[in-house]
């Protein structure tokens, strides 16, 4: 990454919890992951290399730049869905300052349907960090869209382990991956889909 790019992401980073700071109600917060946990991220695409990415929960684009500018260094895509059409439109104008815009397709849309209408094994990568009570619903479809080898990660496992607890008792029970927790930031679960 260039420190052109790094000082961008910096920047929103900053900027993005001056915002949630102010904010009240949890939903009117951007959320960004932790800068430690969109490295991390960044690395794991990088290192696996798989050419679709797919993150569901946009918000500003703060994650959504940490994986483009991964998968552009792979040749791969990223579809990027949250159902803000306003977070949305930031997330636009933020790849495209960073000439990231090319590598990203940016869907308004709610992560189930998305999940719903993936084909299987579609996507290499997938990057869970939407509204928690629904991952459990998410679950079949996740698995079923996670190619062979693919890896899901889902944000906040640590922060917010009271609200995972039935998501993780499914994944511990599943026979079809292999899952193990990184302390990294708000706690990220990487899951892999077994061959």
């Amino acid at each position: 990454m260039d420190e052109r790019l790094s000082g961008y992401l910096d920047e929103l980073y900053r900027r993005g919890r001056e915002h949630d700071a102010q904010q009240a109600d949890r939903l009117d917060r951007l959320r960004n992951l932790e800068p430690d946990t969109a490295r991390l991220l960044a690395v794991l695409v990088r290192a696996l290399a798989p050419s679709r990415l797919l993150e569901l929960g946009t918000s500003n684009g703060y994650s959504t730049i940490w994986l483009a500018d991964a998968a552009r260094a792979i040749a791969g895509s990223l579809v990027s869905v949250d159902v803000d059409a306003g977070r949305s439109a930031q997330a636009r104008e933020h790849l495209a300052a960073v000439g990231l815009d090319d590598v990203v397709e940016l869907r308004v849309e709610d992560a189930e349907t998305t999940l719903a209408n993936a084909q299987d094994g579609e996507w290499g990568f997938i990057l869970l960090d939407s509204e928690r009570p629904a991952y459990a619903g998410y679950w079949p479809d996740l698995v079923r869209t996670l190619a062979p080898r693919g890896l899901l990660v889902v944000d906040n496992v640590v922060s917010h382990a009271s609200e995972l607890t039935s998501f993780r008792e499914l994944v511990a029970n599943d026979g079809r991956v292999t899952d193990a927790l990184s302390p990294t930031g708000a706690g990220a679960l990487l899951v892999v889909r077994e061959p």
